[in-house]
């Protein structure tokens, strides 16, 4: 059963798509933003993807939106930090693609449009790789 919009602190970053937040009861939750995917940490722009999520959510309060438990069980939500959306945040940053597979949000086409178009983040390298092509078995 999957639990009801909350307010928690985000307390860990461990990518730009993957935060931990500790609710009023004390419980950790790993969430797992979604609608997008960032690069992973070995690729380009994984580092930076992090550090974009750790500035926008790091230390602050979030409403956390649940839609789903992943394979990993961790929570896929929407986020938002001190009222930023973080998912449309990272895709409109360059920090995140759309995951077309997921997205359900038509907003977020825009937002990676308008990034691609100004070629902000992973969009400034000149073959950014999605993460899931890059993850896939060489």
């Amino acid at each position: 059963m999957l639990s009801a919009v909350f307010l928690a602190t985000v307390v860990g970053i461990s990518d730009g798509d993957t935060l931990t937040v500790l609710k009023q009861d004390k419980q950790q939750v790993k969430i797992r933003l979604a609608e997008i995917d960032a690069p992973e940490k070995n690729q380009p722009f994984g580092t930076r993807s992090k550090q974009s999520l750790s500035d926008l959510c790091f230390g602050k309060r979030a409403n956390v939106i649940p839609h789903t438990k992943d394979q990993y069980k961790r929570t896929v939500a929407r986020v938002s930090c001190d009222g930023i959306d973080a998912n449309a945040e990272q895709v409109s940053r360059g920090m995140a693609w759309v995951y077309k597979t997921y997205a359900r949000d038509q907003n977020l086409y825009r937002l990676q449009s308008e990034a691609m178009t100004a070629r902000r983040g992973l969009w400034s390298h000149p073959s950014p790789t999605p993460p899931w092509e890059f993850r896939k078995p060489k």
